[in-house]
């Protein structure tokens, strides 16, 4: 029984990892990213059962069956709340809030035995759980807030300055920092990862059109047709990076666009 650990924090990767050791499970690989999970899962005999953070440090896990077809049982392992975890019971997805109970993990490993178990006897190649709706579990974890951040604070010297998310042309990472940009063409540095920033904010407002930029859908100014299939877009303020929306995501974007 092969098991797969995806899991962007490595303390708590391997504490799960020596957790799972000492339910008899042998533990195949662990990996911490989204990019590093594509290469592994195109590459690797695929795993009898996925260890599946929601939120990995260049993006949300759900990118990655996007690139790869996975057909491994799937335990999530979420911080995310009570209200958003309803979507994994209605798609019979066993999951794991952080940070992770050792009784509840066993529980999990016995359900996923049971069935890895029964299909074995009935000589079925999958073990996966009944069929996800990852689109619709995607768009519940990005979408539920009861109040998206609407201000954000930047430190200047010694000073403490204000920008309202109305005032944001559009976010970025570069060299491990993030970034706004504002309509006068300055950019500021900001605390946290770009990943926290993209679930704080309302999603009819910005989107993130790659890994490295999300935008505000009142600061663009021009969306142009690119290469393989691509959009480039223009937001007048801001110079430093191509504005590209990735392969995978033209299709939200647009419909993003259209409300």
């Amino acid at each position: 029984m092969r098991v797969l650990i995806i899991e962007d924090e490595k303390p708590a990767a391997r504490r799960l990892q020596r957790m799972l050791e000492q339910l008899d499970l042998e533990i195949s690989r662990v990996v911490h990213s989204v990019k590093e999970a594509i290469e592994y899962l195109s590459s690797a005999t695929e795993p009898d059962l996925i260890f599946l953070d929601i939120q990995l440090s260049d993006g949300l896990s759900f990118e990655i069956f996007e690139h790869v077809q996975i057909n491994s049982a799937i335990i999530f392992t979420t911080a995310y709340d009570e209200y958003a975890l309803q979507a994994f019971k209605l798609n019979s997805i066993d999951y794991l809030l952080k940070p992770i109970d050792a009784v509840e993990l066993e529980q999990a490993v016995n359900k996923f035995k049971i069935r890895f178990r029964e299909s074995e006897k009935s000589n079925s190649v999958s073990t996966q759980l009944q069929p996800i709706d990852l689109q619709q579990i995607a768009k519940l974890l990005g979408t539920h807030h009861e109040n998206y951040k609407t201000r954000f604070t930047v430190k200047v010297g010694e000073h403490i300055k204000l920008f309202t998310a109305d005032e944001i042309q559009l976010f970025y990472s570069e060299n491990k920092g993030t970034y706004i940009n504002l309509a006068n063409g300055r950019n500021y540095l900001i605390d946290g990862k770009l990943e926290s920033v993209e679930a704080d904010l309302d999603p009819k407002q910005f989107f993130r059109i790659s890994r490295q930029v999300i935008v505000r859908i009142d600061a663009i100014t021009d969306i142009i047709s690119y290469t393989n299939s691509r959009l480039r877009v223009k937001i007048d303020s801001f110079k430093e990076l191509d504005l590209i929306v990735s392969r995978e995501r033209v299709k939200d974007f647009k419909a993003w666009l259209e409300g």
